[in-house]
């Protein structure tokens, strides 16, 4: 699941970079970034990981598994070094380390149990919230740079934390009629779509390190909290000091390793926007400030444009539910 997560971070960004910034909640952007190669693998793994995680919540607490769901940047952090010759500071090295030991912490005192159901209350209020995400995320998308990066950020980890508390009981169904009637299949659905929409617009936006730290909490500290309250999450006994220092590290460690993720990807898209505009004969053709700067006539490969000029800001590999 860590790994399959850590993948769809990587190249999911990659494509978001390559895809003209959007302005509006527009749906639109999923179609896009569709259109790229590099999207639809990283996608993959993304559904992978979320079947992974899925499984993983019919017995296991939410506080772990949306701690092994942000850790998944760790993974993207390994992979850069490996396959972008991204450097690898001591710093990073050290954060790495954190966060296996913060993951070990929560194995170790995580107590497997069967999830309570969510009641008629509950899924009335992920509802609610659903409505209350995507209207905030209408005016967030208004926002430009760290601000807009950042709100964009922490909606989609509060999409992708209800998405988790509604996929908890839903994992325990007992036949698949029992799954496919349940209205916590559409709810989880319909978070999952808006948090992955409202990822692609923060993706898109200038330096992203505070949207993805906004975005981890978001979507790991409430599922935690409402897993130990209402869903029958349980700590073996003697041991919550070990989870409650094992999440803190795991978070700390995730959002460390931001920090040191973003500018390497940051050079790394950029030394490729200046190879494609240098080779390509096209002049570029630049649109209104309002709509970003696109290269006209040139594509970067198969399916994949040519990436955006500095105007659309360049980010950093994200994580996701």
């Amino acid at each position: 699941m860590i790994v399959a997560y850590g993948v769809a971070n990587l190249l999911q960004s990659v494509a978001a970079a390559r895809t003209t910034v959007h302005h509006t909640f527009d749906p639109g952007l999923l179609l896009r970034l569709a259109g790229h190669r590099t999207y639809l693998v990283g996608l993959a793994c993304q559904v992978a990981g979320f079947v992974l995680a899925f499984l993983s919540r019919r017995d296991l607490p939410l506080f772990l598994v949306q701690a092994s769901v942000a850790a998944g940047l760790g993974v993207t952090a390994l992979l850069g070094v490996i396959l972008l010759k991204w450097r690898l500071p001591v710093a990073e090295v050290a954060l790495l380390v954190l966060l296996f030991a913060g993951i070990t912490a929560l194995v170790l005192s995580a107590q497997p149990a069967p999830s309570k159901a969510l009641g008629t209350e509950g899924m009335i209020a992920l509802l609610v919230t659903l409505a209350v995400i995507a209207v905030l995320g209408f005016f967030a998308v208004r926002l430009h740079g760290a601000p807009g990066s950042v709100a964009l950020g922490s909606l989609a980890g509060l999409a992708f934390s209800a998405a988790a508390v509604a996929a908890r009981p839903l994992a325990s169904a007992s036949s698949w009629d029992a799954f496919l009637s349940d209205p916590l299949l559409y709810l989880l659905i319909a978070h999952s779509v808006v948090g992955q929409l409202l990822l692609g617009l923060a993706m898109q936006r200038g330096s992203t390190t505070a949207a993805v730290a906004a975005m981890d909490a978001a979507g790991a500290v409430p599922a935690a909290i409402v897993g130990l309250l209402l869903l029958n999450d349980k700590i073996w006994p003697g041991r919550e000091w070990l989870a409650g220092i094992g999440f803190l590290i795991t978070l700390a460690a995730v959002v460390g390793l931001t920090r040191y993720a973003e500018p390497q990807h940051q050079h790394a898209v950029a030394r490729e926007t200046t190879r494609a505009v240098v080779g390509a004969p096209p002049p570029l053709v630049t649109q209104p400030a309002a709509a970003g700067c696109e290269v006209a006539g040139a594509a970067s490969g198969a399916g994949d444009p040519v990436p955006q000029a500095a105007s659309t800001g360049l980010r950093r590999p994200t994580t996701r539910s």
